[in-house]
């Protein structure tokens, strides 16, 4: 068996010595994939940096709308519209796979992204429980409800876009650039957070600095949607709406002829929900208030967790190409199983290394399958029903398991009076993932039509 090479987007993106477009025989040129690829990295990474500031800033955000002499009470309530946020994403699965797969992939994600940065701007500008009462928690709720029904259509839509745009044996790597993005995302809110809580009092912090991740909402947000305007929906897509293959109504067509391949993806998505939120967003707020870090220290490690996270995501989007995508979900899942709760045992050490090298050792362990589950998922369904397949699927996952995960894990640390319970929570998802994945077909050899 041969060495696989190295992940590469150069040998499909490059210009040949001509300086011509090297074209694609399906019609496809490295022009317009580059363009795709830049597009959907930027669009999903905005995106992803509006919805992720809000778990960032969690403790302050917790201090401003839910102000109270216990900070753990406060904590439950902030991440309580955080999974709440969640509830409305199966509904903006459903609305959004509509329009993707009956008006186009594209028109989906420039409206995406408009509306998440209209919300998180009105989320910067929002006044606090001690000007507005009540009112400033419900008006929170209502932008984090938008944000939630934004993202819905975020993540399936650049998934379902990339895939269709990849040359053949190469959908792994250019789906990858979806998680890949999100992660930047985080990062760049990540870094946000920790710049702002270092340089800033509390004071300043729960004042005004906190605001400022959200603002910038506004001017990504309209760079975002001039980048995606300016594409064109994939050939695929427009191959089939000139054909006049697409449904009228491709969420019952999805339920009534592809509900096996449903129920499969959706307990897939249940370790990239839990582990994405435990490991990524929540980790900041479990190192401080529960392991004792300071903040801004564990704002770093997590910084450095999602840099690593970033690396090596493309990596294992590759090896889901090379090696399948079954063999490298189950694999991400088996770990899991195995080393969670040794690692969240490891964490309560409260040395600054150790935890920095778990967490680097658990991001690790989340891209074998972030950076396989979107390739997975996408092939999971037909064109005519692929985004619907894909939202509806993604989308539940997270809002039963994934909103609630910071949530869920207070609750359990509070109740057990254990540290490493959301170690056994992120432990049962890999079960049932791993459980769907073997259960599923391979799918990473075939020609997307026949998925």
């Amino acid at each position: 068996m041969s060495e696989p090479s190295a992940p590469t987007f150069k040998e499909d993106l490059g210009p040949t010595l001509s300086g011509q477009e090297r074209p694609h025989p399906g019609g496809i040129g490295t022009k317009a994939r580059r363009k795709v690829i830049v597009a959907s990295f930027i669009g999903n990474f905005v995106e992803w940096f509006d919805y992720g500031a809000y778990s960032y800033l969690a403790v302050v955000i917790a201090a401003v709308f839910f102000p109270s002499d216990n900070l753990t009470e406060g904590l439950i309530w902030t991440f309580a519209l955080f999974a709440v946020s969640f509830l409305v994403r199966p509904l903006g699965g459903f609305i959004w796979g509509h329009i993707g797969d009956r008006v186009g992939r594209r028109n989906a994600l420039a409206w995406s992204i408009l509306i998440m940065s209209a919300s998180t701007v009105c989320i910067g500008l929002l006044p606090g429980a001690a000007t507005l009462g009540l009112w400033a928690p419900a008006l929170l709720l209502l932008f984090r409800v938008l944000q939630g029904f934004s993202a819905s259509g975020e993540y399936a839509g650049a998934s379902a876009y990339l895939v269709e745009y990849a040359p053949k044996g190469k959908r792994g790597i250019y789906a990858a650039v979806v998680p890949g993005s999100t992660a930047a995302g985080l990062l760049f809110g990540s870094l946000m957070a920790t710049t702002l809580t270092a340089s800033l009092t509390t004071a300043e912090m729960e004042s005004w600095g906190w605001r400022l991740p959200f603002l910038l909402a506004a001017p990504l947000g309209l760079i975002g949607v001039y980048i995606r305007r300016k594409l064109e929906d994939s050939p695929v897509f427009q191959e089939m709406a000139q054909e006049d293959e697409a449904v009228k109504a491709p969420v019952w067509a999805l339920f009534r002829d592809h509900w096996r391949a449903l129920v499969r993806a959706t307990a897939a998505v249940l370790l990239n929900a839990v582990g994405f939120y435990v490991i990524l967003t929540y980790m900041p707020t479990y190192l401080s208030q529960t392991i004792g870090l300071d903040l801004t220290t564990a704002n770093v490690t997590t910084t450095i967790s999602l840099i690593t996270y970033i690396g090596f995501i493309f990596l294992t989007g590759h090896l889901s190409d090379r090696f399948g995508r079954r063999k490298i979900l189950m694999s991400a899942s088996v770990l899991f199983i195995l080393l969670t709760v040794p690692a969240f045992l490891l964490l309560g050490t409260g040395s600054v290394v150790v935890i920095l090298l778990v967490q680097v050792l658990l991001g690790a362990m989340l891209t074998l399958n972030d950076g396989s589950l979107a390739s997975f998922l996408a092939e999971s369904f037909p064109t005519r029903v692929r985004y619907s397949g894909f939202a509806v699927s993604f989308n539940v996952g997270n809002a039963i398991f994934g909103g609630t995960a910071p949530a869920i894990a207070t609750l359990l640390i509070a109740s057990t009076g254990s540290a490493i319970a959301p170690g056994w929570y992120l432990m049962g998802a890999a079960v049932i993932a791993l459980i769907a994945v073997w259960l599923s077909p391979e799918t990473s050899h075939k020609e997307l039509e026949d998925c």
